[in-house]
């Protein structure tokens, strides 16, 4: 057993959500797989029973702090740790998935806002760095397509998955296969809705005022008061807090607008949530689908479906991207 790491452990994201056990992936080779998010890195090492070893999860380097340069090495150090802890699992490949713009096919960081990179050579990096063969993308894009192998979205071939965490981001699956446009589908999270600035220097994302990282970043800027995450603000407007009813109310309202949007241009079978948000229940999805009923009309209403997968798609979804790539 190594010596006790001095990264820190991430106890609770910005929706409140902790960290959580994690399904199998199922036999094959044991990956190491990596879910970097905008606060937050899930790490594990996945044996060959396709049991998650050591998951775990860590903040992300700040952007600013030299990245993807130090975004790589941290990875390395979770990783020297993890194959420590774990000596008598080697792994044949590695699975990164970010956040952001992803050319998947050419191993590219085209765009992230969260991690500050523009056309980054990410997968080049990392195979350089780690001295194995690296799967590199996106990280709803793996998460939709883990919900559809192991989670909510395998009775639906054509589906939209949302996380909505730090962020909103989706993912189109058509004939059960990720609809990726070059990196560029799915970007729903920065689908404008309004006049309100984005970091990512667009105007009205969905992101910016229905994510839960927005929800408890608003309610702290209106009230002064520093909450546990987004649910709790949900809480606060259930027992009658006018200002946490406001920004949850105006959360509801851009979601309801978005997947009806998607409905009306693409008609899913399923919208399938997940993220930190998706624990809400009742609150999040009675809401949406009430609002939904509201809006539409002739259209097939997709059904409102929670992940399975609770937050750990995203790392689920590497290592079975990591496992692609593994040497014959």
């Amino acid at each position: 057993m190594s010596e006790q790491s001095d990264i820190p452990e991430v106890v609770s994201d910005e929706s409140g959500e902790r960290p959580a056990g994690t399904a199998s992936i199922g036999a094959g080779a044991p990956v190491l797989a990596f879910d970097v998010g905008g606060t937050d890195i899930k790490s594990a090492l996945f044996d060959a029973d396709g049991t998650a070893l050591g998951l775990r999860r860590t903040p992300t380097p700040r952007s600013d702090d030299g990245a993807p340069a130090r975004l790589i090495e941290r990875l390395a150090e979770l990783a020297d740790e993890l194959r420590a802890q774990h000596p008598d699992v080697v792994p044949q490949a590695v699975g990164l998935v970010v956040p952001g713009i992803v050319d998947d096919e050419n191993g590219i960081g085209v765009f992230s806002s969260n991690l500050g990179w523009r056309d980054a050579p990410i997968r080049d990096l990392m195979t350089a760095r780690f001295g194995m063969p690296v799967a590199f993308d996106h990280d709803v894009r793996m998460a939709s397509w883990a919900e559809h192998v192991l989670g909510g979205a395998r009775d639906y071939a054509n589906s939209v998955v949302l996380i909505i965490g730090t962020g909103i981001a989706g993912a189109l699956l058509v004939d059960g296969r990720p609809y990726t446009a070059g990196g560029y589908a799915g970007e729903i999270g920065h689908s404008p809705l309004g006049e309100w600035p984005c970091p990512c220097g667009a105007r009205g994302c969905l992101e910016a005022v229905a994510s839960a990282g927005a929800i408890s970043r608003r309610f702290t800027e209106a009230t002064g008061d520093v909450v546990d995450g987004a649910r709790e603000v949900i809480a606060r407007a259930a027992a009658g807090d006018e200002t946490a009813a406001w920004i949850w109310n105006e959360a509801l309202d851009a979601l309801t607008m978005a997947i009806a949007q998607l409905t009306a241009v693409i008609a899913p079978e399923a919208v399938v949530i997940g993220g930190g948000l998706s624990r809400a229940g009742g609150a999040l999805f009675d809401e949406l689908r009430t609002r939904l009923a509201d809006r539409l009309s002739f259209h097939r209403i997709p059904a409102l479906v929670p992940a399975e997968l609770s937050g750990n798609a995203g790392i689920l979804g590497s290592a079975l991207r990591a496992r692609q790539v593994v040497p014959a």
